[in-house]
Formats: structure tokens, C-alpha cells, sequence
């Protein structure tokens, strides 16, 4: 049986660590008071959109690497940009220590993430990025709206 490679781990880490680089940009670009209370047909603000992101990406891959199946828990107690930002940062080398400690041979194994989600590991690590694409999207929108040109979706570098 041959295996098929579209990308290298590393190359797959540096396509998920632009997508981070843009929606840092994005947290940036939102001032203070409509990043926590701006919302736009009953979706959330930003700020909690940026609040699971920060739930899901660090503590995921902790999840993964550990085999451990620990509920998502989403109530982060960060209410400033500059709060959210910092964590943003913190988290930032985390994931890439954490991502390099998964084997490549593990990818097609399955992980029941956050004990909710039964996929193999691979299929959790695209959930992160798309998950964070959907809702950077959203603050594209709500970016618009206040009249604030966003950064330009390719630019992740």
C-alpha cells in the first residue's frame, strides 16, 4: 500500500500557524468596545468567538497528545483585547510543541476529542483550522460593517 502526501506535518503546521498570524490581525483591527459587544443576527462577538478558539486549539492538542478525552470547557475570564491577545501570543509555541509531539503515524488514529468528537487525529487537526477560518470569517463581516477594511484573507504570513 503506498501513502499518499499532499503536505508535510511541518508544512501542514506553518499553513495553521498563518491562518493564526491573520486572525491575530483580525483580534487587532476590532476596537476594544465592539470586540466584546458588537454582534451582528444573533451570532456571537467577536471576543467570544476569539474565546473558543482559545478553547479549542491549545487545549485540543493537549487533549490529543495526552490521549486524554477532557470535556471542551469554554469560559475563559478574558475581558480585555489586550487580554485575549496575550493568551493569543501564550498559546502560540504551545501548539507548536504540542503538534510536533504528535508521531506522524498517529494521524489516522482515531481520537475522541473533547470526548464529543470520534475522528482520527488528522480529521481534528483540519476541525481546528476550519473551525478558526468559520469564525475569523464572521469577524470579517462584523469588521465591514463597523467600516474597518480587514487584512486581506491571503496575506497569513
Amino acid at each position: 500500500m503506498s501513502t499518499a502526501l499532499v503536505l508535510t506535518k511541518q508544512e501542514f503546521l506553518e499553513h495553521w500557524l498563518g491562518h493564526r498570524k491573520l486572525t491575530r490581525r483580525v483580534i487587532e483591527a476590532f476596537p476594544e468596545k465592539e470586540l466584546f459587544n458588537y454582534a451582528i443576527g444573533g451570532m456571537r462577538t467577536f471576543a467570544e468567538l476569539t474565546k473558543e478558539l482559545l478553547s479549542i486549539a491549545e487545549p485540543g492538542l493537549r487533549g490529543i497528545v495526552a490521549r486524554d478525552e477532557e470535556g471542551y470547557q469554554h469560559n475563559l475570564p478574558l475581558d480585555t483585547k489586550e487580554a485575549l491577545l496575550k493568551r493569543w501570543d501564550e498559546d502560540t509555541p504551545k501548539i507548536i510543541d504540542l503538534f510536533n509531539r504528535i508521531p506522524e503515524e498517529d494521524f489516522h488514529k482515531e481520537h475522541n476529542l473533547f470526548g464529543e468528537y470520534k475522528f482520527p487525529i488528522y480529521s481534528n487537526l483540519l476541525y481546528f483550522v476550519d473551525n478558526e477560518i468559520h469564525h475569523r470569517g464572521q469577524g470579517f463581516v462584523y469588521l465591514r460593517s463597523l467600516g474597518i477594511e480587514p487584512p486581506h484573507f491571503w496575506e497569513r504570513f
